[in-house]
């Protein structure tokens, strides 16, 4: 009786610290259920990992051969890409990610599309034939990271 004379307690605002974080969340409690439920990912394409979220943001170069993709690529980086040659003829023939490494070196596709913490996992459906011509290639720790903060200066 008189329920409008209860206090209504306060419902305490949930903390989240990132974007990525507060969509991670989403998707789990929100969006994936759904997903499940309707089998969504035994037709169209798999669900999100966390790899997926925390993932750097990524630039798809691509054109004919010798209009100076490599060539921009080495200008932006400040450094050769390891397995990178430029030359007058068609000189690239693989599909190349460059990515942050500790090292300058090249790792077979089929090693990263396994690795739980990069990306790319879900490219091992394009099978051997791709992955044996998709080369991750580490830039070394000399590589300019990505800084969010000097987006606005590019614009």
């Amino acid at each position: 009786m008189f329920s409008w004379l209860r206090k209504q307690e306060k419902a305490v605002p949930e903390v989240i610290r990132t974007v990525t974080e507060g969509l991670k969340e989403l998707y789990k409690r929100k969006l994936l259920p759904v997903e499940e439920l309707y089998h969504f990912h035994d037709f169209h394409s798999p669900a999100l990992e966390d790899a997926d979220f925390d993932s750097k943001p990524m630039v798809l170069v691509m054109g004919q051969y010798s209009t100076g993709k490599t060539t921009f690529i080495r200008y932006l980086l400040e450094q050769d890409v390891p397995g990178s040659r430029v030359g007058p003829e068609p000189t690239t023939d693989t599909f190349t990610a460059i990515m942050h490494g500790e090292a300058e070196r090249l790792v077979p596709g089929n090693a990263v599309v396994v690795d739980p913490k990069k990306p790319f996992r879900k490219l091992h459906p394009f099978g051997n034939a791709f992955l044996n011509r998709w080369v991750p290639a580490g830039a070394g720790p000399r590589a300019p990271r990505w800084d969010p903060q000097a987006v606005p200066e590019l614009v």
